[in-house]
């Protein structure tokens, strides 16, 4: 999951980025309304936290551009502009969740994972595929109760093709959720990450296909399918 985080706080923005990275999350940091909105409308984030009280443009307007243009992406206001007046604007202007500074940050985290569990159409806070299965709060995976010692960044690829079981991920859309701006990861680096879960997940009865010139796909090896 690709997350842009907007705060002009830098003691903070570092403090939530450290956090949300921790998480296996991707994550990118601006600190300005401008640049918040040309990110946006350059980059498919997942997740949008927005401060509002920011320089050269304000959070509002970065809101209302950005549902404008109709971006889809959850958008958390994070603020400490907390007037009712000013939580029904951001609502009603398209916001998905409002929190006021200062604030919980074992809330926050929780609202990130809620944002993020409902903006892929997820109601359940685990899924599964076949005899594996996802927990979207810990962000681990299982198999018929086992805990799976996976990599981080394969976790992250995983997290990917499970969310989309089935259906093929182009390889430009999972370089995109997997890095940030300042991140880099080449074609080579994806395949390597693909082959070791292919090793991983074999002995649990799925394995990641490729559709050659295009992506990968998560599919059920023959004894698994139905």
């Amino acid at each position: 999951m690709r997350i842009l985080l907007v705060e002009d706080n830098q003691v903070l923005s570092e403090g939530l980025s450290a956090l949300l990275r921790g998480t296996g999350y991707a994550v990118d940091v601006v600190s300005d309304g401008a640049s918040a909105n040309a990110a946006i409308a350059a980059e498919n984030f997942d997740l949008v936290i927005l401060d509002l009280n920011l320089p050269e443009m304000d959070g509002i307007d970065v809101l209302r551009s950005m549902r404008a243009r109709q971006d889809k992406a959850a958008v958390l206001i994070l603020t400490a502009r907390g007037t009712p007046e000013e939580r029904v604007k951001g609502l009603d202007l398209g916001a998905d969740d409002y929190m006021i500074k200062p604030f919980d940050i074992t809330e926050f985290e929780a609202r990130v994972r809620v944002l993020l569990r409902r903006n892929a159409g997820l109601r359940s806070s685990s899924i599964s595929f076949g005899k594996v299965s996802f927990d979207l709060t810990s962000r681990t995976f299982s198999a018929e109760g086992h805990p799976l010692d996976i990599p981080a960044r394969e976790v992250a690829l995983l997290e990917v093709l499970f969310m989309r079981a089935g259906k093929v991920v182009a390889k430009e859309a999972i370089v995109q959720s997997l890095t940030g701006f300042d991140d880099e990861l080449s074609g080579n680096a994806i395949e390597q990450y693909v082959s070791r879960l292919r090793k991983r997940l074999a002995p649990h009865g799925l394995t990641v296909k490729t559709a050659r010139g295009i992506g990968y796909y998560l599919e059920k090896l023959p004894e698994m399918a139905e």
